[in-house]
């Protein structure tokens, strides 16, 4: 049955903003070309979405050009505001964009572990409205019959623990500060115009890593999350995998050897966490004789996700100036190990790693991981490549391990992207004209 006519302008009008939302600022006949429409059906989507406010014409193509056809069309990206939230527990980092991802003021609020759930909330709120008034989101001008134009259209959060997947709220999780959940409560009621939304972090940096990062050319792989503490995203023919609760890839609570004790519901020490977490990684270096500094300058058990990434980052760099080859070559049964400290650490690190790689391969078979958070781009090919050999000799599984190019920031990059999804499907969802 063919689309009605209102149906098929909508289809039309969406692929071509998708295509200006990709390529950036297309002519007429860039349009025409891209999305294989007729010259008459493009001019009339053209002057749809130019009336509606959702393009402009912002130059001309070609330095000689002039006239209808040079026009080059954008979208209006001061059509709305978007935020994006990396929610840790010890703060909140903060980013707000214009239509198209434009980055247009930051900021952050360190949030100690002995402040209050209301003083903590507070703190987050402020934080995100101080970022939303510098980017001018919450004094936008209000245009008739567009509503609020450029203010602050939709908050992504990204956070740790678990996100119902029946109301998008995050679950009462053991160990996560309680004002973790109550941030999206308030950032609605402080904004009411926002639109609020909140996905588990470890997710987030999946979506980034695929859209802006090492898994672009994938759609199928799991990224394994290193930082402060450990989790896993799934990504199954395109589609992220939440699972009945939401909880999957909380590989932090896989059960593995090497630990003195089993996680429980409410604990996930004794799991894949005590082996790959931040505090885990300290240990180990300490272990080797290498220099570890704890996040506020204390011991390894204070270690945060940049902590360790800087340990790791120094191993990789001193293994690779005093004998390069150690740092990439596996070490087979009975073969001499590695004479460099720091190379022997990172080949149990990476032994640690392909406990909980395996783990998931030997389920999932996605043919990639990659290696993300701030140890994974930290260790780079070098710790990408030891988790690969060892893949290769646990697993007749061919699985290529890739080093994430995003590391921490990309929660926020990923919170942003989602924003980004929601608005444009939104405002870009054309009335029947």
């Amino acid at each position: 049955m063919p689309a009605s006519p209102s149906t098929a302008r909508a289809i039309n009008d969406r692929l071509a903003l998708r295509l200006l939302q990709q390529e950036g600022p297309l002519t007429a006949g860039q349009l025409k070309q891209l999305t294989g429409l007729s010259r008459p059906t493009v001019a009339d989507l053209v002057e749809r979405l130019t009336v509606s406010g959702l393009i402009t014409v912002v130059g001309e193509s070609g330095e000689q050009r002039r006239g209808p056809n040079a026009r080059l069309y954008g979208i209006v990206a001061d059509r709305a505001h978007l935020a994006a939230l990396d929610v840790r527990t010890e703060g909140v980092f903060v980013l707000v964009s214009d239509l198209v991802g434009r980055v247009l003021a930051e900021a952050s609020v360190p949030i100690g572990g002995d402040t209050g759930t209301g003083p903590a909330v507070e703190l987050a709120v402020a934080a995100v409205e101080r970022a939303a008034k510098e980017a001018g989101a919450l004094d936008a001008p209000v245009r008739e019959g567009d509503g609020a134009w450029g203010r602050l259209h939709t908050v992504g959060i990204g956070a740790p623990g678990l996100v119902d997947p029946a109301t998008g709220d995050l679950r009462d999780s053991s160990g996560l500060p309680a004002w973790h959940r109550r941030l999206a409560a308030a950032l609605q009621e402080r904004l009411p115009e926002a639109r609020v939304t909140v996905e588990n972090e470890t997710n987030l940096a999946a979506l980034a890593e695929q859209r802006e990062g090492a898994a672009r050319d994938r759609d199928t792989f799991v990224l394994l999350w290193l930082g402060h503490g450990v989790g896993a995203a799934v990504v199954l023919d395109g589609t992220l995998r939440r699972g009945a609760s939401g909880g999957t890839g909380e590989i932090g609570f896989l059960p593995v050897p090497g630990t003195t004790s089993l996680p429980s519901a409410t604990d996930c020490d004794g799991g894949f966490h005590s082996l790959a977490g931040a505090a885990a990684i300290g240990h180990l270096a300490r272990e080797f004789g290498l220099e570890v500094t704890g996040a506020m300058g204390g011991p390894d058990e204070v270690m945060d996700g940049p902590g360790a990434a800087a340990v790791v980052a120094e191993a990789v760099a001193e293994v690779e100036a005093a004998e390069p080859e150690s740092a990439r070559a596996g070490t087979a049964d009975g073969a001499a190990a590695p004479a460099v400290p720091a190379a022997r650490f990172l080949h149990v690190l990476a032994d640690r790693i392909a406990i909980g790689a395996a783990s998931v391969t030997a389920i999932l078979d996605p043919g990639c991981v990659v290696l993300g958070g701030e140890v994974g781009q930290a260790g780079g090919a070098v710790l990408a490549g030891l988790v690969e050999e060892r893949l290769r000799r646990m697993s007749p599984l061919v699985t290529e391990v890739r080093a994430g190019t995003l590391g921490g920031a990309a929660v926020l990059r990923g919170a942003l992207l989602t924003a980004r999804d929601r608005a444009q499907d939104e405002l870009f969802a054309p009335a029947d004209r």
